[in-house]
């Protein structure tokens, strides 16, 4: 149940008081219970498994472009704004055969 403070119109929070419910506010207000209750924890643990993935998934657009590393023609690629808002962002890219990475700047 919940129930709110008359004086200030707060949630009253219910707290143990020996063997009684007492709905306390942050005002200071506190009632009793009208009607008998029980506090219990609702929370419920659940231990979720986290998965390892050991391959690399590329999701990223491919484009053509020369790998300075390996020499390969076609490369993974995203944008980034890596200096001030008015000023184009920076173009990663990573090589499809060898994962190297490297930038263009417009």
């Amino acid at each position: 149940m919940m129930k709110f403070c008359p004086k200030c119109k707060s949630i009253m929070m219910p707290k143990k008081d020996g063997d009684k419910v007492l709905y306390t506010c942050s005002c200071g207000h506190t009632e009793g219970a009208k009607e008998a209750g029980t506090l219990k924890d609702t929370k419920k643990k659940e231990e979720k498994e986290v998965e390892v993935v050991d391959k690399e998934i590329d999701t990223l657009p491919v484009c053509d472009a020369d790998c300075p590393e390996c020499g390969n023609d076609k490369a993974f690629y995203w944008l980034q704004q890596t200096r001030a808002g008015d000023e184009a962002e920076t173009r990663f890219l990573k090589c499809t055969k060898c994962k190297k990475t490297w930038r263009e700047y417009d």
